[in-house]
């Protein structure tokens, strides 16, 4: 497991965690995730965030899209329920991997403060990418920029990722305002 303080840098390798699958069948760790792949793409997830929302029919495809690659999601977003994640998963069709991180332990050891964020990992457990899917634009806008296929494809293809980090943007993982025992 790596120090706290050093794996939200690109090169450094990620701490270690084992988290149950929101379905209860088994729980799953970067080891699991890299077992018999080239890498492994982990990106923290809320079923109630509306920025999360919006790749739904990207993230039910990606493991498909890239069998070589592990894949993952993470829900440590601390104010959703169990049965909200449910609920969501149920009503919007998802059939990627959720991963439960309840308290957020593990968000915080990665440093990921906000979803989505996304990490992709080599087999070493390092951190190639790490950052935003895209620049949060519709695919049809002149401006729109993915960001996480090209690191997976310059990943894969063993050339240097071009972007190795962008911004997040999203719904904060824990929020101070909602832990506020009173109105100030």
């Amino acid at each position: 497991m790596s120090t706290p303080g050093t794996t939200n840098k690109t090169g450094q390798p990620v701490p270690d965690f084992a988290l149950p699958l929101l379905g209860g069948e088994g729980v799953q760790s970067p080891a699991s995730l890299l077992e018999g792949k080239r890498g492994a793409v982990i990106i923290f997830w809320s079923g109630v965030c509306s920025h999360c929302l919006r790749y739904d029919e990207y993230l039910n495809r990606f493991a498909a899209s890239h069998a070589e690659l592990g894949f993952a999601t993470i829900a440590s977003r601390v104010s959703e329920t169990k049965e909200q994640m449910v609920s969501s998963v149920r009503d919007r069709k998802l059939t990627f991997p959720i991963l439960l991180d309840e308290g957020a332990k593990v968000a915080r050891l990665w440093f990921s403060q906000q979803t989505p964020r996304c990490y992709l990992i080599g087999p070493d457990k390092t951190v190639q990418y790490r950052g935003a899917i895209d620049n949060f634009r519709m695919p049809a806008d002149t401006e729109y920029q993915a960001w996480l296929e090209p690191a997976v494809v310059s990943f894969l293809a063993g050339e240097p990722i071009a972007r190795p980090e962008t911004a997040s943007f999203g719904c904060a993982i824990e929020t101070v305002y909602y832990q506020l025992p009173r109105q100030l």
